[in-house]
């Protein structure tokens, strides 16, 4: 099956899907990040009106935005949003994980960027730590982090499984699962 999208057509997300994001408070302690943005696609033309909607209103009107362009498959030079245009940007030096926001008025918020197929337990953890005030972690840091977290938990979640497997028997050092009668005897002679 194949999608066409008409880009001639104007589109106005911003009413049809919230952008989901977790901000900073406002703080004098200064971070690396302002937060975090977990869009639904990759679709920059579709993504960045709900976002610059959903800022407008906390930090003023987002002029310009520059990303990555390894993450995001087009990146669009403009994109209409509410009869104005949002003005691309991309560098290749920026940080893949992160999307730069400018104001004329206000200035600059740097934000995580948080895949779209990320998992919801995973994207919580990243939303959470991006929001910490003058958390001197990085984008990519914190990607790093979370792919680490994600890694323990599938494995622990592997040896759980094969605990459970094995009818949560312990197992020699052979390999084969022994019963608690195999095990030695403690000098107190309790099991």
């Amino acid at each position: 099956m194949t999608t066409t999208l008409d880009r001639t057509k104007p589109r106005d997300l911003a009413a049809e899907v919230p952008a989901r994001l977790s901000l900073t408070p406002k703080t004098t302690l200064a971070g690396q990040l302002d937060g975090a943005w977990w869009p639904y696609s990759r679709d920059l033309e579709a993504e960045l009106p709900p976002l610059a909607a959903a800022l407008e209103e906390p930090w003023g009107r987002v002029t310009r935005v520059t990303v990555n362009p390894t993450l995001w498959p087009v990146v669009p030079h403009t994109v209409a949003m509410d009869g104005r245009t949002l003005h691309v940007g991309w560098f290749t030096e920026q940080d893949p994980d992160k999307l730069i926001l400018l104001s004329y008025t206000v200035g600059r918020w740097d934000l995580l960027v948080i895949p779209p197929e990320t998992a919801p337990a995973a994207a919580a953890r990243l939303m959470a730590a991006a929001a910490v005030p003058g958390s001197v972690l990085t984008a990519e840091v914190l990607m790093d982090n979370e792919t680490a977290i994600g890694r323990g938990i599938r494995d622990a979640r592997r040896r759980e499984a094969t605990w459970e497997g094995e009818g949560g028997a312990c197992m020699s050092p052979f390999g084969q699962p022994m019963g608690r009668s195999a095990l030695p005897l403690p000098s107190n002679g309790w099991r």
